[in-house]
């Protein structure tokens, strides 16, 4: 069974940093499209950062792109994501996810586009970034 669960989430002032652990179980990070997606309050579910299936590049959100950093650690399995230079729009609920074979963090998380039909999701995590 596939299971994500993540940690690492917080308070923290804008500027400061945060890692978050996505903890998987039921298959090997290295083989799945992995990623992070975000939800802040009144708004839609967006892709962060995601790295393809098979060790495949990473892409991310132009929003986050030169201050996160998408990586998988293999002995623990699970993928990370450091967040520098946090900013207060960078509040949201964080959730992992996985795919066996494609995830799409252009914008907008689309139900119908943005997974191959077998995703899998963690419960999430708070970041907020106050002033």
């Amino acid at each position: 069974e596939v299971q994500l669960a993540e940690s690492g989430g917080g308070l923290v002032q804008a500027g400061g940093s945060l890692t978050l652990s996505c903890e998987a179980s039921g298959f090997t990070v290295d083989d799945y499209a992995v990623g992070w997606f975000r939800q802040a309050p009144g708004k839609e579910r967006e892709g962060v950062a995601c790295r393809g299936s098979n060790n495949g590049p990473a892409t991310y959100a132009e929003s986050v792109k030169g201050r996160f950093a998408i990586f998988t650690n293999n002995p623990k399995n699970t993928v990370l994501l450091r967040m520098n230079n946090l900013k207060m729009e960078d509040t949201a609920v964080y959730f992992c996810a996985a795919d066996p074979i494609l995830l799409d963090c252009s914008g907008t998380y689309d139900p119908t586009t943005s997974h191959s039909g077998t995703d899998y999701w963690g419960q999430g995590t708070q970041v907020t970034v106050s002033s």
